[in-house]
């Protein structure tokens, strides 16, 4: 099965796409991604849980035709054949014949599962879906060309423009990149998690500096950090209370804003001045009684 599937603007950048809900968009994608090579998908549900998305989501796709579902629980892609083509020499036909057999091909290439609009039965199984162009060289190249000419294309741009650097310890530009550029010319490093609070399917959600800072803005009387430790702490000890991937951002700002209401650390301040004057005054009573001889 190819590891690699292409997905249209025609079809992504349409009102009824766009006017789905993000969560129901990007379980499209993935379903794309983990579809076989007739665009089939056995394992719709756990993908659905896999990325936290909601029953609705997958029952909306269904709606709007982006999706056809069996009775027997599988999907596949609608306008698959529209997107994918693969040649007869890598192409992998799906197992779900009979859910296959079922199915009609409009005259635009998209599936449907009943004759209407010049639809035909698809090609008997075993046919393959081939395209009519081949490769003058070697057979064996890999399944999709597309990704790497991008990659070769992207790189390139970046190789042909020159960037300096201004060090801040020198304050002498250096070099990076350009065509032969030195090996100094490392590229930019993900932003390190301050913190991994668990999520209910076994994984973590990596919180990143950049929404520590913004909460530090958001929650000005809050230590974020000692209170994101209070968070995984308790996640840690309650893992039937654990979050989802979507519901853990609620989750954080409802904590932080609820010890922002109780003062944060500027409360926890004022209890121990006041906790340290009162032990004072104690300390000041006890060494007047001590020197008047009442003790």
């Amino acid at each position: 099965m190819a590891q690699r599937r292409m997905f249209s603007m025609q079809i992504v950048d349409t009102d009824a796409f766009l006017d789905m809900p993000l969560s129901a968009q990007a379980l499209y994608f993935h379903l794309g991604m983990r579809a076989d090579d007739d665009g089939f998908v056995s394992n719709a549900r756990r993908i659905q849980r896999l990325i936290g998305a909601a029953d609705d989501d997958l029952k909306l796709l269904a709606a709007k035709r982006f999706i056809l579902v069996f009775e027997s629980g599988i999907v596949v892609i609608k306008h698959w054949r529209m997107l994918n083509t693969i040649r007869s020499d890598r192409y992998k036909e799906t197992l779900y014949q009979e859910e296959k057999a079922t199915l009609f091909v409009k005259p635009d290439g998209a599936y449907t599962d009943h004759p209407a609009d010049g639809a035909t039965p698809l090609l008997p199984p075993g046919a393959p879906m081939a395209t009519t162009w081949q490769p003058d060289g070697n057979q064996m190249e890999p399944q999709v060309r597309l990704g790497k000419v991008r990659l070769g294309k992207d790189r390139l741009d970046k190789e042909v423009k020159d960037i300096y650097i201004h060090s801040t310890s020198t304050g002498k530009k250096q070099h990076k990149g350009g065509v032969g550029g030195s090996a100094d010319a490392l590229p930019p490093q993900q932003p390190e998690s301050v913190i991994v609070l668990p999520l209910n399917d076994g994984t973590g959600y990596a919180v990143s500096q950049e929404q520590c800072q913004e909460w530090a803005g958001l929650y000005p009387a809050v230590d974020v950090i000692q209170q994101l430790r209070n968070m995984m702490g308790w996640l840690t000890a309650n893992p039937t209370r654990r979050k989802t991937r979507r519901g853990i951002l609620r989750f954080v700002n409802g904590w932080l804003a609820r010890e922002q209401d109780r003062g944060g650390v500027h409360q926890q301040g004022r209890s121990r001045a006041a906790g340290a004057s009162g032990a004072m005054e104690d300390l000041q009573a006890l060494h007047a009684a001590l020197s008047s001889g009442e003790v």
